[in-house]
């Protein structure tokens, strides 16, 4: 009799864990506590004391600019979220960074130790200027879920060069001469862009015809990553989108050190997703495409500063070349696990959306990201 009633008690313990976790679903609609597809797209996922915090773009029906800002969902499970409002809203007034209508994408939410804040970081474009701007925009709150108060948006590191880049680097640049490279996509182009062509041109603020460059680096598809030491960084798409860009950020992580490096110059590569397994850096980004769905990419490198190498692909299944349908935003650590958050984007009806995540397993001590119809996080 005893037996049996140890046995009923595992059965009913381990049915508790599976609920716990839950099951995700792909590509499919995802409820919230209130039986609304969760709105929170091109985000990340937070662990702070026992709750998960997922923070993302809030899209409307028929607009991918933001008419209401970033939202915050809770859970315990992962699988099941509550809503818990909106974290950082835009605002009415006018020529406000935050002005109702800008562009506000790709937010991340970190807690720094050192100042007990939260701290956001997001790509900003103001309203009616396309994606001509260009900033980081970052903000920072007393609790998880908000409000966060918006302290700034700007380039990043202006007037200053890569680590990477020697003097005689620099000195070399000044062969580089913008009105040489008027045809763009040429191999001669392709090769001063890697040389740092387009860093050259936005280290100081200056007119170019029509357009107005700098001062400091674009900062587009971004991501956040805090490193085991508490030291965090700052991972965007810069020089149109040509080159990523891995900038370290101060103590209380709401401004550059000054220190940044260029990953893959020339690569075409936007959406970073970054994260850390034993000894090796891993980066997933996609190709530039815009809301088309292409094939993943994959860096690895033993150090946050390099050197960055290339892998394949790291998805597995129906529509593997093309990323499952979706595109990179973040990659969660619950764990001794990983899991890889992506969009599938829907510009014509922005709100709906959907959400891939995906485990992530190692074969050879390598990403793999297959698909599943549906999964528990065991």
């Amino acid at each position: 009799m005893k037996r049996k009633i140890t046995v009923l008690l595992l059965l009913i313990i381990a049915n508790a864990l599976v609920y716990a976790q839950g099951t995700f679903y792909p590509g499919q609609i995802w409820k919230d506590n209130r039986g609304v597809h969760i709105n929170a797209h091109g985000g990340g996922v937070m662990e702070h004391e026992g709750t998960y915090y997922w923070f993302g773009e809030h899209k409307a029906d028929t607009t991918s600019s933001a008419y209401v800002g970033v939202t915050c969902y809770s859970s315990k499970n992962l699988t099941d979220w509550k809503y818990e409002g909106v974290a950082l809203p835009v605002v009415d007034e006018k020529g406000h960074d935050l002005e109702k209508g800008c562009v506000l994408e790709r937010p991340k939410v970190v807690y720094c130790t050192n100042s007990g804040k939260f701290v956001m970081w997001f790509h900003l474009e103001l309203k009616n200027r396309g994606y001509n701007e260009a900033r980081y925009g970052v903000a920072i709150s007393e609790t998880p879920f908000g409000p966060y108060h918006f302290l700034r948006s700007g380039r990043v590191n202006p007037g200053l060069y890569p680590l990477e880049m020697s003097k005689d680097d620099i000195q070399n640049l000044d062969t580089l001469k913008e009105q040489n490279y008027r045809e763009w996509w040429t191999p001669e182009w392709m090769k001063a862009v890697r040389q740092g062509l387009f860093v050259k041109r936005d280290r100081v603020a200056h007119q170019s015809g029509r357009d107005y460059y700098g001062p400091g680096q674009m900062a587009r598809d971004q991501t956040i990553y805090v490193d085991t030491d508490g030291r965090a960084y700052h991972i965007y798409s810069s020089e149109d989108n040509m080159t990523i860009h891995i900038a370290e950020l101060t103590d209380d992580y709401t401004r550059h050190t000054g220190r940044y490096t260029r990953m893959a110059p020339g690569g075409m590569n936007e959406a970073p997703a970054v994260f850390r397994h034993d000894n090796t850096y891993w980066m997933i980004t996609s190709g530039c495409t815009g809301w088309e769905p292409n094939e993943a990419r994959m860096f690895s490198a033993p150090s946050i500063w390099g050197p960055w190498t290339q892998h394949p692909n790291p998805c597995v299944g129906p529509k593997a070349e093309k990323t499952f349908g979706g595109q990179s935003t973040y990659v969660l650590k619950v764990g001794d696990r990983y899991i890889f958050m992506g969009d599938i984007w829907r510009p014509r009806h922005p709100s709906d959306a959907r959400y891939i995540w995906l485990p992530i397993n190692f074969i050879n001590g390598v990403p793999v990201i297959k698909w599943e119809d549906q999964w528990r996080l065991e």
